[in-house]
């Protein structure tokens, strides 16, 4: 099969969803390799490593003219113009995005977004999710350290001893996981919130303290629980309780990390404008969740503001500011799952009895597969 691999064209998205490493691999499986110009230039992988691996750099339109294209995000309107109809999609597509949905449908591609894998143990050499999440986690910690005005550290020094900073992560899925795991080796104290009692051994594992909002009703447990590996809404009762008790740790906190995410819908408020007023002068807040909206009222998607003596922190791709090792485990992410559509016998093979298959599958013969 021929695989086109574009550069990404959306702004900020430095990314690429194939490396020179994942290239030999499939040029070693019998595919043709079509890399356009340029496209890992921002994740340090330059032309002459793809045409190393055996892959043949080529313009736009050939890329796009593949059998399957991989792609980092969803293909532009005039991008879509460009792929051919039969063609096989691979991405990071947002399978939540209906309008984008409908438009790779009538693009009369198969398209698979990876996001939708299913968070189960044979899928998780796939999970792009948790491969980007835990970078943004890591990332999240550094923009903190680099717009805290003080150590992050406890110092003793001839001039005396300085604290050690405190951090409250909101969150204790992969991304505020590995902000715990970071934050603990620059050496700050962490204390970490998260509605699944089930993290809290993770939590502490890692040096954090956990936060403990206990449940009251059947209801608050159930939710709590999750499907699927995910967080779900929580009913109003619980999250009161926990806003108080979060408002009381941020209001002692240096840096303050948000990670809450549902999938398809707004990202939850959890820190108000009110909780941000409380906090020290000179705090720090970093917002996982600007993408969607922001788990603080008071983040603006995209910028670094200081709004009431507190800086916060709205960037919305934090794994495209660590390109590299976001597009070397991207691409191991996207390779793992070519194994399942495209076998060693030759062809394209769609399983829709294959969960992870028929999970990603967001568009096919014309038709839109998810809501």
């Amino acid at each position: 099969m021929r695989i086109g691999v574009p550069a990404e064209t959306m702004p900020g998205e430095t990314r690429v969803a194939a490396t020179p490493e994942t290239v030999k691999k499939l040029c070693a499986q019998g595919h043709q390799l079509s890399v356009q110009a340029g496209a890992g230039l921002a994740a340090s992988a330059p032309d002459a490593a793809y045409q190393a691996a055996g892959a043949e750099i080529v313009d736009a339109a050939a890329a796009f003219g593949a059998d399957v294209v991989l792609k980092v995000r969803a293909p532009s309107v005039a991008e879509l113009a460009l792929l051919r109809p039969g063609a096989v999609l691979v991405g990071m597509l947002d399978p939540f995005d209906r309008v984008g949905l409908e438009r790779l449908a009538q693009a009369g591609v198969s398209a698979f977004a990876l996001e939708a894998a299913p968070r189960t143990t044979r899928a998780q050499s796939m999970d792009v999710l948790s491969s980007q999440a835990n970078i943004a986690g890591y990332k999240a910690v550094l923009l903190a350290a680099n717009a805290y005005q003080r150590f992050f550290p406890m110092l003793m020094t001839a001039a005396g001893t300085v604290k050690a900073a405190r951090v409250l992560v909101l969150g204790a899925g992969v991304a505020g996981l590995q902000a715990i795991a970071t934050a603990k080796r620059l050496g700050a104290v962490i204390e970490a919130s998260d509605v699944r009692p089930s993290v809290k051994e993770q939590v502490e594992s890692l040096g954090a303290k956990f936060i403990d909002v206990p449940f009251e009703t059947a209801e608050e447990k159930e939710a709590a629980e999750g499907v699927g590996g995910y967080a779900r809404p929580m009913p109003p009762s619980w999250l009161e309780r926990q806003k108080a008790e979060v408002a009381k740790r941020a209001a002692l906190a240096d840096v303050l990390i948000t990670t809450a995410l549902i999938p398809g819908r707004p990202a939850p408020v959890l820190v108000s404008e009110d909780m941000v007023r409380a906090m020290k002068p000179g705090s720090v807040i970093v917002d996982l969740a600007a993408h969607q909206g922001g788990n603080c009222p008071l983040t603006e998607p995209g910028r670094t503001v200081v709004k009431h003596g507190v800086t916060l922190i709205g960037e919305t791709n934090l794994p495209a500011l660590v390109a590299a090792d976001a597009s070397a485990l991207y691409a191991r992410n996207v390779l793992d799952f070519l194994k399942l559509v495209l076998p060693k016998e030759g062809g394209v093979q769609i399983d829709l009895q294959d969960d992870i298959v028929a999970a990603c599958l967001v568009a096919h013969q014309g038709a839109v597969r998810r809501a």
